[in-house]
């Protein structure tokens, strides 16, 4: 017997009006209250009455795809990596950005099984799967983009991070750095803490050497510029040497700061490399060094894997595909 809104309330006490916006408006409902509400939905199966006809009409031609942030021209390329393959099989993408907050992240996930997508494709935020894995469990494929499964029961498609993270350390420390700040988070995303750690490991390798870390509310250009000039504010004798951003957003930021508004020399006073290998990256006042990572190729892949579970059923077995990343040398460490 199908799940009625008035059950869904009842289960999240809340009313029925409040589930209502949640479905339909949930910028106006709080945060929390549309945690519980697509909580109670989980458990209970809900399915709303407009989708209904969806389901007896079978799954629709599209796939949907929840990035970290849309700004990052990261993940505009994995979008374009999977949309070039869906199309190749008749598939649209509709594309959410979850702008690194859980809520909106969860409330995307819930409108993609809404509407009936073919599958969901998703750059999870942090630790806690259980709603995806229950996703699953219902017959709906997903696939973790940029971002290894921890338990193996969802597939997805990655990049090694802390190869990556050791791959720009070690780049630094071969140029004979010792005073290594790594900035980026919240280090509640995965990526941000396998960067830091394959970073560490490298540091630890070598005697005298020493990592910081300056956190950052986002992986943003502008959180970039404010860690760059907060390094500049220090005395000379306590800022890092070299500095590796979580990303090349980041990277861009703290290049601004430094170049713009300091007299520090890049690399010559501090050698700067960021994460992605965007086109933004070669095209810098100084080149970027960076760690490449197949953006397209992820988002391509990706998709294969969902359209080879939505094909197999319950016949088909999770697979974790990891690729590995690439050290880009430029000018902001080789000058």
């Amino acid at each position: 017997m199908a799940v009625s809104v008035r059950e869904v309330a009842a289960a999240a006490s809340v009313s029925v009006g409040t589930v209502s916006n949640v479905l339909n408006r949930p910028d106006k409902v709080a945060p929390a209250t549309v945690e519980r509400v697509l909580s109670a939905i989980d458990d209970l199966g809900f399915v709303r009455n407009d989708a209904a006809r969806q389901l007896r009409a079978g799954r629709s031609r599209s796939i949907g795809l929840v990035v970290l942030d849309v700004r990052n021209p990261f993940f505009t390329e994995v979008a374009r990596g999977a949309e070039d393959r869906a199309d190749a099989d008749g598939l649209t993408v509709l594309l959410g950005n979850s702008d690194e907050d859980a809520a909106r992240e969860s409330a995307y996930v819930a409108s993609f099984e809404e509407q009936r997508v073919h599958g969901v494709l998703v750059s999870p935020i942090g630790d806690d799967l259980a709603r995806l894995r229950r996703l699953r469990e219902r017959g709906v494929p997903v696939v973790l983009v940029d971002r290894v499964a921890p338990d193996g029961v969802l597939s997805s498609v990655s990049v090694d991070d802390v190869a990556g993270g050791r791959l720009a350390a070690a780049h630094l420390l071969g140029l004979g750095r010792r005073k290594l700040a790594f900035v980026g988070g919240p280090s509640g995303i995965r990526q941000v803490a396998d960067r830091i750690e394959g970073a560490g490991l490298s540091v630890g390798d070598v005697p005298g050497a020493s990592l910081e870390v300056i956190s950052t509310e986002a992986l943003t250009v502008l959180e970039g510029r404010a860690a760059g000039m907060a390094v500049l504010e220090r005395a000379a004798g306590d800022r890092p040497d070299a500095v590796f951003a979580a990303n090349d957003l980041l990277a861009v930021g703290l290049l601004q700061a430094l170049v713009m508004h300091g007299e520090l020399r890049v690399p010559q006073d501090i050698a700067l490399i960021g994460y992605d290998d965007i086109d933004f990256a070669a095209a810098a006042v100084v080149p970027l060094s960076s760690i490449r990572q197949p953006a397209a190729l992820i988002g391509h892949t990706a998709v294969d894997l969902l359209l080879r579970e939505a094909a197999d059923g319950e016949r088909f077995s999770a697979e974790q595909i990891v690729f590995q990343p690439e050290l880009i040398v430029r000018a902001s460490t080789v000058g």
